[in-house]
C-alpha cells in the first residue's frame, strides 16, 4: 500500500472516530437526564404502581393512579421506555399500556432486590451538590468536595440531620440486600466454625439479619454509633451495641467490614483494622472485608462489566468522603500488612464487591 493510500485510509479513520465522537459527547452534556428522570420515577412510584396493579396499565390508568399530568406522563414514559426501563405492550384494542421489565423492579421503593434507596441517597441534593465541588478538591482542596458544599464533613451532617441519615441507612441496607445474598449462597466456608460476627458500621442492622439468619450457628453484634443503632432494627439473635469503631471494638470470633474502610484513608483504615484485630481471638479470629477490589485479574464477563461500576465508585468516594477510595489488590495488601495481619485471602463472587479474609 502506497503513502498516499495509508494516508487516506488514516483519515477515514479519523473522521470516522471524530463522527463516533460528536455522537458520544452528547451523552456527557446530558449524563445528568437519565438520572434525574430515574429519580422521578422512584419518587412518583410508577414500577411499584404498576406492580400493584397486578397487570399492564394503560397511561390515563396510571396517571389517574399517580395523580399526576397525562401528557407529562407520558413524555416520562417515553424516555423510561427507550431506556428500556419500562415496556410497552400493545393490548388486542390497540391500547397501550406499559409493563414492568427486571430493571424497572429494581428502582420499586420495595422488595429485597430493591436499589431505589442506592439511587435516592447518591442522588440527594447533598449529595448532588458535591459534584459542582469535585474539581476544587482535585487542585489541591484538603477538605473534602461533601464538607465544601454542606459545610461539614459527611459523618457529622448525617449526625446532625436524621432524614439524611436514615436515607444513608436505607441506602446501605438495600445494597447489604443484594450483596449478602450472594455472600450467603457463595461463602458458606467462610463462616462455618464462627460462632460470635460483630459488624463494623452495620448500619441499621439488615446485613448481619440476613447473615444470622443464612447461618444460625451465629450470634451476632450490630455495632455502629449511638445514634445509628438507636433506630436500628430488632432482629433475633442480633445485639444492637453503640460505640466508635475507632475507640474500641467489641469481642467476637469474627470482624464483618461491609462498605465501610473504603471510606476512609489508609492511616485510618489501619487503625480501624487494628481495633478489630484487639476484638478477635489470636488463634481462630479472622476479619472479613466486603469491599470492591479494583484489579479484576481476569476476563470473567461479569467481572468486566462491572470493573466501571467499581472505578464510579472510586469517584463518589473522592467527592464524598475525605480520603476515602477503592483499592487495588496491592494497596488492600498494604493496609492489611500495617495492621498486622500475616496472611488474607481474596475471593470475588457475583457482586460489586470481594470478600477479604484477613487472619492475625
Amino acid at each position: 500500500m502506497g503513502e498516499i493510500q495509508i494516508e487516506l485510509k488514516c483519515a477515514k479513520e479519523q473522521d470516522h472516530d471524530y463522527e463516533q465522537a460528536k455522537q458520544d459527547v452528547w451523552k456527557y452534556i446530558f449524563g445528568f437526564v437519565e438520572i434525574a428522570v430515574v429519580k422521578c420515577a422512584i419518587e412518583l412510584k410508577i414500577a411499584d404502581t404498576i406492580e400493584s396493579h397486578g397487570k399492564p396499565m394503560t397511561l390515563s390508568e396510571l396517571s389517574s393512579t399517580l395523580g399526576c399530568s397525562l401528557s407529562h406522563l407520558h413524555r416520562i414514559m417515553r424516555f423510561l421506555v427507550h431506556r428500556r426501563i419500562f415496556k410497552e405492550i400493545n393490548t388486542p384494542h390497540d391500547a397501550l399500556t406499559y409493563s414492568q421489565t427486571p430493571l424497572s423492579h429494581l428502582l420499586m421503593t420495595s422488595g429485597r432486590h430493591s436499589m431505589a434507596a442506592l439511587h435516592l441517597l447518591l442522588n440527594s441534593p447533598p449529595m448532588l451538590a458535591t459534584w459542582h465541588s469535585l474539581s476544587s478538591r482535585i487542585v489541591g482542596n484538603d477538605s473534602s468536595a461533601f464538607e465544601a458544599a454542606n459545610g461539614e464533613d459527611l459523618w457529622s451532617y448525617a449526625a446532625a440531620n436524621p432524614g439524611f441519615s436514615q436515607l444513608i441507612n436505607e441506602a446501605m441496607a438495600c445494597g447489604a440486600r443484594v450483596s449478602v445474598a450472594v455472600i450467603v449462597d457463595e461463602c458458606r466456608d467462610v463462616f462455618e466454625g464462627v460462632e460470635t460476627v460483630v459488624d463494623v458500621g452495620g448500619g441499621n442492622g439488615t446485613a448481619l439479619g440476613m447473615l444470622v439468619k443464612g447461618f444460625p450457628w451465629i450470634r451476632g453484634i450490630n455495632f455502629d454509633l449511638p445514634h445509628v443503632v438507636f433506630v436500628a432494627q430488632e432482629s433475633e439473635g442480633v445485639e444492637n451495641v453503640g460505640g466508635d469503631m475507632f475507640d474500641c471494638v467489641p469481642k467476637a470470633d469474627a470482624a464483618y467490614l461491609m462498605w465501610v474502610l473504603h471510606d476512609w484513608g489508609d492511616d485510618e483504615c489501619i487503625h480501624i483494622l487494628k481495633k478489630c484485630r484487639e476484638a478477635i481471638p489470636e488463634d481462630k479470629g479472622k476479619v472479613i472485608i466486603v469491599d470492591a477490589v479494583l484489579e479484576n485479574g481476569g476476563d470473567d464477563e461479569k467481572e468486566d462489566k462491572l470493573s466501571d461500576v467499581r472505578l464510579m465508585m472510586d469517584m463518589v468516594m473522592m467527592s464524598q468522603t475525605n480520603k476515602g477510595k477503592e483499592r487495588t489488590l496491592k494497596e488492600w495488601e498494604y493496609v492489611l500488612g500495617e495492621a498486622g495481619f500475616r496472611r488474607h485471602t481474596v475471593r470475588r463472587i457475583r457482586a460489586v464487591q470481594s470478600v477479604i479474609e484477613a487472619f492475625p
